[in-house]
């Protein structure tokens, strides 16, 4: 694997780079890294491709920008952009695929720019068109469904400081009580993994994690150094910071509203995994709004981090679906 930091439109971005041929950029999500892509990097080199995954911005070792504003969707894509212009010649294309909250990055990346993303993978977090609804509206109607004392998470996370507080006194904790909560050992647990999906007022979002344990199958010890690893050091204020943007992107996506993504198209997602759970409608919507949909694909138990959770199929999973483009 070669790690190098490119100047992508005047963001750094960290990108780790395996395999030669076609362009194959897979962005992450919260609260992760390119190494969750660890397991598809030298599975997709060996198919043909040029695999390289980034850290987002604010996370790991690209661009941590101050301002909330600095996150909005279009900065994202932009940043998308700019990684393949840097990594290849203007012009070239490449095929994206994104991990929760990289999914709609990704998706929204082929949206605005299929001329230069050929093609999309999204895993967890289904495609759904910009709509008419104000996002924060949404989500604080989710955590009244969910009882009169319960917030959303997302929700949660929109005041600056707040969920920063409670994941930097411990990180490793913080990290581990997520990850183990949001996969199918959490569904497993008495906890339940969508009880952290919303967070009691006035109590904190680690007070919904699982009892500690021995770790999952899927994360070994060394994985959960390297993510604490680059949490230490960054902190978490620009991973959150994505969500603190949602209204904004909804009013910037305006222009695209109810648009369909027509690029070839793949979804993958978790039996037990609350976004796939949660975005059932728009799965159902996708004949018309991912009219080049090749393949849509929920894993049996299998929770949010499907591609750690079960590499093995996710990469044959993308690997038929890259070789059929």
């Amino acid at each position: 694997m070669r790690h190098q930091i490119v100047d992508a439109r005047g963001t750094r971005i960290h990108c780790v780079e395996e395999g030669s041929g076609p362009l194959v950029l897979l962005v992450h999500g919260f609260p992760e890294s390119w190494y969750s892509w660890r397991h598809q990097l030298p599975v997709i080199a060996a198919a043909g491709f040029r695999a390289v995954a980034i850290d987002v911005r604010g996370y790991g070792r690209s661009s941590a920008p101050l301002d909330v504003e600095a996150y909005g969707m279009l900065q994202h894509v932009s940043d998308n952009l700019g990684v393949v212009e840097a990594l290849a010649e203007r012009g070239s294309q490449a095929i994206i695929i994104g991990h929760d909250w990289g999914a709609p990055i990704a998706a929204n990346s082929a949206l605005l720019r299929p001329d230069i993303f050929t093609a999309v993978a999204m895993l967890s977090v289904p495609y759904s068109p910009p709509g008419s609804r104000r996002p924060t509206e949404a989500f604080a109607e989710m955590g009244r469904q969910a009882g009169p004392d319960e917030e959303f998470y997302i929700s949660y996370f929109q005041e600056p400081g707040r969920a920063e507080r409670e994941a930097e006194i411990d990180v490793r904790s913080w990290l581990l009580g997520f990850y183990v909560a949001a996969s199918a050992d959490g569904a497993r647990s008495a906890s339940g993994a969508g009880s952290i999906a919303t967070v009691a007022h006035g109590r904190m979002l680690r007070d919904r994690f699982p009892a500690p344990g021995p770790l999952p199958g899927w994360l070994a010890e060394d994985d959960l150094e390297f993510y604490a690893g680059e949490f230490e050091r960054t902190g978490f204020r620009g991973a959150l910071n994505r969500y603190r943007n949602v209204d904004r992107d909804w009013q910037d996506l305006q222009p695209w509203r109810g648009a369909p993504i027509r690029v070839p198209s793949l979804f993958i997602g978790g039996e037990q995994d609350g976004p796939t759970r949660w975005g059932a409608r728009a799965i159902a919507r996708f004949p018309d709004t991912l009219p080049g949909l090749r393949g849509s694909h929920i894993l049996p138990r299998c929770g949010h981090w499907v591609q750690q959770e079960q590499p093995d199929e996710v990469n044959r999973l993308l690997v038929d679906w890259l070789k059929s483009l």
